[in-house]
């Protein structure tokens, strides 16, 4: 429909009524505006300077602002916002519609909120040329399932205000006139029942942390601010709060001004406050709490899930009290997914750990519509089937996401969200809206139990693959072809066709029992049938998840260099080949990785875990030959007769041999022997860590083991 010059007035008084009755309910409301982008605006233009509004955003360009009071907000700087309170929000979808940053903005609207999406009328969404697709490879799709059920559940939400000023009439607004009991922001049960928990820790005894989870607008930040207050005032000299931002703990910190009153001293900021005796709270960002290590009696980690893995077990094991406070759903990572990886690390370092749940919210009432609306769109309550047999009939079949259920979308959305770390609103999208993805579901006795996700990659044409080998081109998705072209020099990985398994995950009912391999397999045959070259795969590395694409008969090709920032693990990248070129291929991409292995480990892997390093090397171990002088040199070294510092190249050459992977499976020292000859730690770093008792005893153990070694193999 063409832009019309005479395009709907709002009707001022009935939108000052609605958020004025909005704000006694405690509730919020999504507004679409709908139509052409400078109709809404216009509309906009001439509603918004009469709506009450202390704070608010605006994700358009920032000269098409329709409130000079708004923010502007690129779309993707959205998660910024996290931890802070709104009055309004304009979201101009016209711009893009990330999901994850659509879902966060929603969530920083406190009661009597407004929520405007600009977008155009809810039947053309399925076909609407989403800008943010551009980023995702998907701008030259024509239809978009992910859109499509959007548009269908906002048009069946009565909560929803529908307005399109080009139509000439105004919107329905919904009667609130019913007698309620006006809305008050007060402590809730459950959070004066966190702020206790938080006291007992930061006055308990050491390696017990306490792991806080909520969904948004529980009041988890102001429980935070208060409880430190509270333990200041109750003798603590020194309590220090870190988050992804600082705008991150503005919440916590607006809180804990109420709480210390006239105890706040005029040395005070905007991130430490200063008690008059002297006692502090300050925020520090993670890389400079790590760096400073000041003395403190509780460290706090506000938004939790957003911080790599790694980080949280450094904060950990770097003070004796800790709180982790992380929302449970969706935009900042997934707080379910953060629990699963990280109980795993609190089990083994901290075991009397303790959790506590926020459930009822506190920034809005229980009748609030807007909470409920966004976890439908996005599924962000989506959870695994709470019941799957154990056993069964086995049914593994292709499967379209795109046209499941809500319900069979919701349980295997959830499969997905409780077995990794960080999935979100735009893997939904993806799944749901890219035409190269192929599904299977794993069902037991009927019951959803396992889904894998797969996309088709590579096949480039030879010049781009060459392109894109030398780093001069980039095309948007086929993550694993372009890495393995790029990083490893081989034009090849980018010009052979791959079936890539993006996510996989089985009930935890039913793990442990081979179903997750016969999701592979299912994949496997369908590559060997339709002319794939092979199945790869790239995940955060991990002891587990080794084992297990290991156990699937896929070979390790490439390892990332630096640590993902969502999971804090390295990316490991894995391949099966199908056709005799692409297993000629892998073995290609092997041996130079092997060849490389010795130098690159000190240089970018020093502080992958013992463990993992022992299996990522075992996987590439192979006997290599070894020289007359190289068989001497190790009998001297076991004998004590010649010096660590001479014996450096062959032990790294012995490390890369099958011999040696079996030597240190069944050994107490494979770890000393990872740190210091694989990973080049030194004598104090290694005593340090427990794993020596200075360079002497060091070395006696390795030449004690390396003794081993030539006891057990024949090739030595």
């Amino acid at each position: 429909m063409g832009h019309r010059q005479d395009t709907l007035k709002p009707d001022v008084a009935c939108w000052q009524t609605l958020q004025a009755q909005l704000a006694v309910r405690g509730e919020r409301r999504l507004v679409l505006v709908e139509g052409e982008q400078a109709s809404a605006i216009s509309w906009l233009r001439q509603l918004l300077p009469v709506l009450a509004m202390q704070s608010g955003v605006w994700t358009g360009t920032r000269d098409a602002s329709p409130d000079e009071r708004l923010v502007p907000v690129p779309p993707q700087q959205a998660r910024q916002w996290l931890g802070r309170e709104l009055d309004v929000v304009v979201w101009d979808g016209w711009h893009g519609n990330p999901p994850d940053c659509l879902a966060a903005l929603a969530g920083t609207l406190k009661a009597g909120g407004l929520l405007f999406w600009l977008m155009p009328p809810l039947e053309q969404w399925a076909g609407f040329d989403d800008p943010d697709y551009r980023r995702t490879g998907l701008d030259d799709v024509q239809h978009h399932p992910f859109a499509a059920r959007m548009s269908a559940i906002l048009a069946a939400s009565p909560e929803v205000i529908r307005v399109n000023p080009e139509l000439g009439h105004g919107p329905r607004l919904p009667g609130l006139d019913d007698p309620v009991a006006p809305f008050e922001i007060t402590r809730t049960p459950d959070q004066q029942q966190t702020v206790d928990a938080i006291v007992r820790t930061g006055q308990g005894h050491r390696r017990r942390p306490l792991v806080i989870t909520a969904d948004r607008g529980r009041g988890k930040s102001a429980a935070l601010g208060i409880a430190a207050i509270r333990l200041l005032k109750e003798g603590r000299k020194h309590v220090v709060v870190t988050a992804p931002s600082a705008q991150a703990v503005d919440t916590l910190f607006h809180h804990a001004r109420l709480a210390a009153g006239d105890s706040l001293s005029a040395d005070s900021s905007d991130t430490a406050l200063v008690l008059t005796d002297g006692q502090r709270l300050s925020f520090l960002p993670p890389d400079q709490l790590l760096a400073q290590a000041p003395e403190a009696e509780l460290v706090m980690v506000d938004e939790a899930a957003a911080l790599p893995a790694h980080r949280l077990t450094q904060i950990l094991t770097g003070w004796p009290r800790v709180v982790f406070a992380t929302t449970v759903h969706g935009y900042e990572g997934s707080g379910r997914g953060f629990a699963i990886r990280f109980r795993q690390v609190l089990n083994a370092r901290t075991p009397q750990w303790r959790e506590i749940t926020l459930k009822a919210p506190i920034r809005w009432s229980t009748t609030d519509p807007l909470e409920p609306l966004i976890a439908r769109l996005f599924l962000l309550n989506a959870d695994a089937p709470q019941q799957v047999p154990a056993d069964g009939k086995v049914v593994i079949e292709p499967w379209t996401p795109a046209q499941a259920s809500e319900q069979e979308l919701s349980e295997s959305f959830g499969l997905l969200v409780n077995a990794h770390y960080r999935t979100t609103p735009a893997d939904l999208r993806q799944w749901l809206d890219d035409p190269g993805v192929i599904s299977w579901r794993l069902m037991i006795n009927g019951q959803m139990s396992g889904v894998l996700w797969a996309a088709r990659e590579g096949n480039l044409a030879p010049e781009l693959a060459e392109q894109v080998m030398r780093g001069e081109r980039r095309v948007r998705g086929h993550l694993l072809p372009q890495s393995l072209a790029n990083h490893s020099g081989f034009a090849e990985a980018a010009s052979r066709s791959w079936l890539r398994v993006v996510r996989i995950a089985v009930g935890e009912q039913c793990r442990r029992q081979g179903l997750g391999k016969r999701l592979v397999d299912s994949a496997v045959d369908y590559a060997r049938a339709n002319g794939y070259d092979g199945l790869g795969t790239s995940f955060g590395g991990s002891e587990d998840l080794l084992r297990f694409w290991q156990r699937a008969g896929l070979k390790m090709v490439r390892v990332g260099m630096k640590r993902e920032a969502g999971s804090g693990e390295y990316a490991i990248q894995m391949l099966l080949g199908s056709s005799r070129g692409a297993r000629e291929l892998i073995e290609k991409l092997r041996q130079r990785l092997l060849e490389h292995w010795p130098t690159l480990v000190p240089l970018y892997w020093r502080d992958l875990e013992p463990g993992v390093l022992r299996l990522m090397t075992a996987d590439l171990a192979r006997d290599l030959p070894l020289t007359v002088d190289d068989r001497r040199d190790l009998h001297s070294f076991a004998a004590g007769y010649r010096g660590y510092d001479l014996m450096v190249p062959v032990l790294r050459k012995v490390s890369l041999g099958q011999s040696l992977s079996r030597t240190l499976a069944a050994s107490d020292d494979a770890d000393l022997w990872c740190r210091r000859v694989i990973q080049g730690w030194s004598w104090p770093e290694l005593q340090q860590a427990g794993l020596c008792r200075g360079q002497k005893d060091g070395e006696a153990r390795l030449r004690q083991l390396t003794g081993k070694l030539l006891q057990q193999s024949r090739n030595l």
